[in-house]
């Protein structure tokens, strides 16, 4: 039992039956890590998961790191760090992960992954981007402690990742391995900044599968040694649970062996693996010193308890929600150059990399609205609509070649142009030299894209500062 306990699986709604969940939970696993579902679902999922487990308590988990949106059908989604990091505001940051936690309580979660505090300065990254607070290490952590606030107030644990930092990286982990060629030295004055300063305030680590060849050559950092136990835990004084990301991922080659060198490495949960039911048959086979399986546990009932504190001792209302996106527009859009669209104007919008197929109707909608006229050839001003932004196992980030290409073509016909970059702020190195001027909103959801609409209509002012480097 001790054993199954380590083992978090995914469950991911509308692909796996309720009924395998439930026959892990009898197995003793101890938690379970979710991916989609409705409200409805995932109260009804921990509901049966908890009624079938013989543990006292086990611990339901998610990514909520944008509020419950990106993964749950019927949930807001919440503005990005990104766009938080432009604002600036400590404020809206508690504000959001309060509004997370207590939403996530209202299903049936008790820890939500999150803050991330990996830095975005790398354009490239394929997979940090706009989920990072800032670029800076001392920013991302003034912004994640707050969040980390909220989230505590709303009633459920927090989880720091990844560890030590992924943001100086070009390759998407659930791909392959990236590998951060930095030193001990480098790592102290950069990535590790806003860890040292989040981990009195956390309740678990995650690790990242990246390698780091100065610090050790043959493992990543979710099953190395040097890192967890050697950097973590002896040198950064950390005392607390230590937790993969998920196992499912190409980074790590064969998950079986991934998560018994994670275990021996300081690890206590193994999370979201391809077939939890054949790794823990594996791990049964294995001998794991006792002391291991002490310490994992003791962890996890140490988790159980805060879990339960937590939520007795939750505060806070969602009276704040329904504008809190709009609030956090207002404050975070950012604008570079000349980006004014003079009255009765005929626009031409050339919408790019919609990874997410969101569209952009809203931003749309705001310019017919004030009576601009949008036309298929040209037009007295071209808006170019980058939408652009990270999407797990896709690989790569930002605009294309041909979309560059074809952006370039269409500013040339034109004696005014405007690029709008809903989602990735690195999209726009390829086209700032060929625009007018540039509005960054981070997002494309509803109220950044009508706050973008009325910063080009002149209707607003743009108040947010870029917190990366283009």
């Amino acid at each position: 039992m001790q054993i199954n306990r380590l083992v978090f699986p995914g469950f991911w709604f509308d692909r796996q039956d309720l009924s395998l969940a439930e026959d892990l939970a009898r197995q003793g696993v101890g938690g379970f890590c979710l991916y989609g579902g409705t409200t409805q679902q995932i109260k009804l999922f921990t509901q049966k998961v908890r009624q079938a487990s013989p543990l006292k308590k086990i611990l339901i988990c998610a990514d909520y790191e944008d509020g419950l949106g990106r993964w749950v059908k019927d949930a807001p989604r919440l503005a990005p760090n990104l766009a938080l990091g432009a604002a600036g505001d400590t404020q809206l940051a508690f504000e959001k992960g309060l509004l997370t936690a207590l939403q996530a309580r209202q299903l049936g979660v008790d820890w939500v992954f999150a803050p991330v505090l990996d830095l975005a300065d790398t354009p490239n990254n394929p997979i940090v981007n706009t989920r990072a607070f800032s670029a800076n290490g001392q920013d991302t952590a003034r912004l994640a402690r707050a969040f980390t606030n909220g989230l505590t107030q709303g009633g459920v644990l927090n989880c720091i990742k990844h560890f030590p930092g992924h943001g100086q990286t070009e390759t998407d982990s659930h791909l392959a391995l990236p590998v951060l060629n930095r030193s001990l030295d480098q790592l102290k004055q950069h990535e590790l900044i806003p860890f040292v300063q989040l981990l009195p305030f956390t309740h678990g680590v995650m690790t990242g599968h990246l390698l780091l060849p100065q610090i050790d050559p043959q493992n990543p950092a979710s099953f190395s040694p040097a890192i967890q136990t050697g950097l973590l835990k002896n040198q950064l004084g950390w005392k607390g649970c230590v937790l993969t990301d998920a196992l499912l991922m190409r980074a790590i080659g064969d998950e079986k062996q991934a998560a018994l060198k994670a275990l021996q490495a300081g690890s206590h949960i193994l999370l979201a693996m391809n077939d939890p039911q054949a790794l823990i048959q594996f791990l049964h086979q294995q001998t794991l010193p006792q002391d291991l399986l002490q310490t994992a546990t003791g962890q996890l009932d140490r988790l159980c308890q805060q879990a339960d504190l937590l939520a007795a001792n939750a505060r806070g209302n969602l009276s704040t929600l329904p504008s809190f996106n709009l609030r956090a527009a207002h404050a975070a859009c950012v604008q570079q150059g000349d980006c004014h669209i003079p009255p009765q104007a005929r626009v031409k919008l050339l919408a790019l990399g919609d990874n997410e197929k969101r569209g952009f109707a809203p931003f749309e909608q705001t310019l017919r609205q004030a009576g601009i006229t949008l036309v298929q050839e040209r037009a007295d001003v071209l808006v170019i609509l980058s939408l652009s932004n990270y999407k797990s196992f896709k690989g790569h980030i930002n605009l294309s070649e041909e979309e560059l290409s074809l952006a370039r073509v269409e500013t040339r016909k034109h004696s005014k142009s405007i690029l709008v970059c809903l989602g990735s702020p690195f999209a726009a190195a390829g086209l700032q030299s060929c625009v007018n001027g540039t509005v960054h909103a981070f997002c494309p959801l509803e109220a950044f894209q009508q706050t973008a609409a009325e910063i080009l209509l002149g209707r607003r002012k743009a108040k947010g500062h870029l917190p990366v480097q283009i």
